[in-house]
């Protein structure tokens, strides 16, 4: 077996690893903290769709694309990412640096968010466990299964996770239309 993954391999477990990690974590945070309550009375309102909003429930059947976008990249960096022994590390850290942290938007959050928008400091760090956690776990479990392509079970449950994501989210969906 080849050592060096290449852009398919990286780029579709990206996609999947990205996809199920995002919607398993939106889940727990959906319950846990109350995001319905949160985006219906707070400030959050004013520039963030209700929870029972079509677009909103699409959203884990949109991740794909963002998954594309995340996989050229860490295809880009699979040296640093990859091929050294905390390369989850690494990718954890500028997914958090860059994607969360330092964005360029003012997202509830982010530093751009404090400085610029309105929302309470308490709001942007409830805000911040999901995506901290979501990124941690995404970028953990894609290093290990790009780095173990011999596990072929890892292949049919991430395989099997992504339709089952897909389909509960299609079928929210079609009952919200």
């Amino acid at each position: 077996m080849d050592p060096m993954p290449g852009a398919r391999d990286i780029i579709i477990k990206t996609v999947v690893t990205h996809t199920v990690t995002y919607f398993l974590a939106g889940v727990v945070a959906f319950f846990l903290l109350d995001y319905a309550t949160v985006i219906a009375e707070t400030p959050l309102r004013l520039f963030m769709r209700p929870v029972s909003d079509p677009m909103v429930v699409a959203g884990p059947l949109l991740q794909p694309i963002r998954g594309l976008l995340f996989g050229a990249v860490f295809y880009v960096l699979r040296e640093p990412f990859f091929f050294k022994a905390r390369g989850w590390l690494a990718m954890w850290v500028v997914l958090l640096s860059v994607g969360i942290l330092g964005t360029f938007g003012a997202t509830p959050g982010s530093l751009e968010g404090v400085i610029y928008s309105v929302l309470p400091m308490s709001l942007h760090l409830r805000m911040l466990p999901e995506i901290i956690v979501q990124s941690l776990v995404f970028s953990w479990l894609l290093f290990h299964w790009v780095n173990h392509r011999e596990r072929r079970w890892l292949t049919w449950v991430m395989g099997a996770a992504f339709v089952v994501v897909l389909l509960i989210s299609g079928l929210g969906l079609v009952t919200t239309l």
